[in-house]
């Protein structure tokens, strides 16, 4: 595969939320607001970039009898980082989302890349991988967040989109309503895919 097809396959046809169903516990919980979703994102396109390069770099001397515990402390790691950037200078959205930033070490998305394709393939090709899985996760979560904080508060990124008219939508800042945009997403997106492969 080239570069770009691994891209595009991890961003977009192999996308961890709905197409694999990963990670969704973070998709359910932080999607309340759009700039959460993107710091959230960001964070793990950084993690599982960078860990996927790391884990690839070392997948040739990593006996196999601790190949799960590497990959984690190597991830933990790298979460560990941005749990600390963000306490530092962005306070506030950390305290928004809380315990996620820190579970993003046990999300699935993370592992799964470093399994099934980092643990094979070189550094570069698996830095891509992680990017794309990272951005297609990222792009999930800011379309939930997009819905969920237009309708909940009538904002976009913060700002004052729809008027005093608008009568606040109080189900769309609680977390059910992502479980069904979520699903509803899951949905329209293979429904399409299924149409048009046929």
């Amino acid at each position: 595969m080239t570069k770009k097809e691994i891209f595009l396959v991890s961003a977009f046809r192999e996308n961890s939320v709905w197409k694999q169903i990963l990670g969704i516990c973070s998709s359910l919980a932080v999607t309340n607001l759009l700039m959460n979703s993107l710091i959230m994102g960001l964070g793990v396109i950084f993690s599982v970039a960078l860990a996927n390069f790391t884990i690839s770099l070392i997948r040739n001397w990593t006996p196999r009898s601790v190949r799960m515990m590497v990959q984690t402390l190597i991830i933990g790691s790298y979460v560990i980082i941005v749990d600390i950037f963000l306490k530092a200078n962005m306070p506030q959205i950390s305290k928004q989302l809380g315990p996620y930033v820190g579970l993003i070490i046990t999300n699935c998305i993370l592992m799964g890349r470093a399994e099934a394709f980092a643990a094979k393939n070189n550094p570069l090709d698996s830095f891509i991988d992680g990017l794309g899985a990272g951005i297609g996760y990222t792009l999930v979560l800011l379309a939930i967040a997009s819905v969920r904080e237009l309708f909940g508060f009538g904002t976009f990124f913060g700002f004052q989109v729809l008027g005093s008219w608008w009568t606040k939508w109080s189900i769309m800042v609680m977390a059910p309503s992502a479980f069904f945009i979520l699903a509803l997403f899951i949905w329209i997106i293979n429904n399409k895919y299924y149409k048009v492969k046929a």
